[in-house]
């Protein structure tokens, strides 16, 4: 093995950990570009030799040809220059460029690309600046279209704006002029390789152990489920964790723009969205697929958000017999979304009235998890409420779990505690018909 390749290995192990501002920035002269220009033009000409080859051994195959390419070409470069160059040339050709590391550090949850030489990331709740960037308009386009183009999405002039996938479920959202004026912008969520377990959720302070077996309890007695939240709140991660919970032996039918839920039970159906073609035709949206899930004879209904019209279809799934369905949808408090809901159901384009549809909201829905993400960057499910019915034009709400700020501690973290509001919940009696009892415990209130 020789002296680089073990160098190259040593560096990637170390730094898979390592924070991304105590990396060492490199500075590239002019001399860089041109060396790595002929590296990328070198390799590319040595793959295209050899095609039909899988990534880890492209991976094995270019780390061997840049060998010979140093040797020949730049020998007396020194060992951080060769692997500097050799990395930004690797992440060009089979990764997403300069943001690629980014990606890659575990401790990242999201990268947001402003403009080629404007990239921030996000890290433990909080948004840093980063020292990485492209070097031109047209360097994001090609990662993006890098990304769009394997899941048959398409990004131009005509269509701006794309939801996108990566393979590891990441979420990306690209929008390019004319509707982004600094040039294109990319943002990437970014999702655990193993997903989340109630456990880690536990760990995190999400969540408190009684409201997870509660809500554990919950889903497997086929209680209707909304999780609200702000962007960046966790609905997702709550949605894959609380999805988790269904029995295995139960149909399930998950419904999504970009396909992100990572379940592990047997019996799934997963369906995704699909954008018009460039004539502007083709499109199926979220409502067409909740109305042909209907028919493909599911026990639990999955939405990944709901934010238009296919509100009215859930809805109606959730009050004709599809019990135990669940949904995330933006929202600033449980309240606020019952608003939320209404508002699309209208988007629908039917001339309902208000109180049928709150009728129709009020049976439907069970309960509510408003989930929220702190000052302090952490994600706390602050609210867990049943909705009772209605009593005249108004949706009565019963707040069962809350989460009680009590002040600041040193370093600007969030201080407070999970509080039970002492009432029971009415629905009670449905889940011990289902075999669970109710522990006395988790339902005392503070006086």
């Amino acid at each position: 093995m020789s002296l680089l390749k073990r160098y190259i290995e040593g560096a990637s192990v170390s730094n898979a950990t390592k924070d991304l501002q105590e990396l060492p920035v490199l500075k590239r002269t002019d001399e860089f570009w041109q060396i790595e220009a002929a590296l990328h033009d070198y390799l590319l000409d040595e793959l295209k030799k050899s095609p039909g080859q899988n990534k880890e051994e492209e991976k094995q195959k270019i780390d061997i040809w840049s060998q010979t390419f140093f040797d020949q070409q730049v020998s007396r470069l020194t060992f951080e220059e060769k692997l500097d160059i050799l990395n930004y040339v690797k992440d060009e050709l089979l990764a997403y460029g300069p943001i690629t590391p980014l990606l890659e550090n575990p401790v990242i949850t999201e990268v947001m690309v402003n403009s080629y030489d404007e990239v921030y990331y996000e890290k433990n709740g909080k948004i840093y600046r980063s020292n990485v960037n492209f070097t031109d308009n047209q360097h994001v386009l090609r990662v993006i279209e890098r990304i769009v183009s394997p899941i048959g999405r398409r990004i131009d002039e005509s269509s701006p704006m794309v939801d996108a996938r990566l393979p590891d479920g990441s979420r990306v959202n690209a929008i390019i002029p004319p509707l982004a004026l600094k040039g294109p912008s990319v943002t990437i969520r970014k999702f655990s390789d193993t997903p989340f377990t109630i456990n880690d959720l536990v760990h995190f302070g999400t969540l408190t152990k009684d409201m997870a077996e509660f809500l554990d309890i919950c889903v497997k007695s086929s209680l209707n489920i909304f999780i609200s939240g702000g962007t960046g709140s966790g609905k997702t991660s709550t949605l894959n964790v609380l999805s988790s919970f269904i029995p295995n032996e139960e149909r399930i039918v998950t419904i999504e723009d970009a396909a992100e839920l990572m379940l592990h039970q047997e019996h799934i159906v997963s369906l995704e969205s699909r954008p018009p073609n460039i004539e502007g035709k083709g499109q199926i949206t979220i409502r067409d697929l909740v109305r042909n899930s209907l028919r493909m004879r599911p026990d639990r209904i999955v939405v990944g958000e709901v934010r238009g019209a296919e509100a009215l279809d859930m809805l109606q799934a959730m009050n004709t017999g599809h019990d135990g369905s669940l949904s995330t949808g933006h929202a600033n408090s449980p309240r606020d979304i019952l608003s939320r809901l209404e508002t699309m159901v209208l988007m629908a384009g039917f001339d309902l009235p208000v109180r049928a549809i709150r009728e129709q909201i009020a049976s439907a829905i069970d309960l509510i998890v408003h989930q929220a993400r702190m000052k302090d960057g952490t994600r706390k499910i602050t609210h867990i409420t049943e909705v009772l019915g209605m009593e005249g034009d108004t949706i009565v709400l019963q707040d069962i779990y809350l989460f009680k700020e009590t002040g600041y501690v040193k370093g600007g973290r969030i201080e407070g505690r999970f509080i039970s509001t002492g009432i029971r919940p009415k629905f009670a009696e449905k889940l011990e018909v289902n075999g669970y009892s109710l522990p006395a415990s988790w339902f005392v209130g503070e006086w």
